[in-house]
């Protein structure tokens, strides 16, 4: 199934971005008009933000994460367009990952 992404990493600030150790929000636009909007975490961006809240007391001290839409192993242009690439091969996105990713705003 063919799609359109957009990537923050890529638009805002593209060359200051870690791929292994960062947060973003993407925009998959499908051809029959669906629109997603979908917030991603690296696998190491998971501990990151725990210790972010043990700091800071957000969280009760990290004693939970509110987790995100997906998680990837980098924020790359590649690994996304294969992960949402295998997940339509799935089912829809919203069937495969939590229902909040559709996005009804136009």
């Amino acid at each position: 199934m063919e799609f359109k992404l957009w990537l923050e990493f890529e638009e805002v600030d593209p060359d200051n971005w870690d791929v292994e150790n960062e947060f973003a929000n993407i925009h998959v636009d499908l051809l029959d008009g669906r629109h997603y909007g979908i917030n991603v975490w690296t696998y190491k961006f998971l501990e990151t933000s725990f210790k972010l809240d043990m700091e800071s007391g957000e969280n009760l001290n990290g004693l939970y994460q509110t987790p995100p839409d997906l998680f990837v192993k980098e924020l790359t242009r590649d690994c996304i367009e294969k992960t949402i690439t295998d997940l339509l091969e799935k089912g829809n996105l919203e069937d495969v990952l939590n229902p909040t990713v559709i996005n009804n705003e136009k």
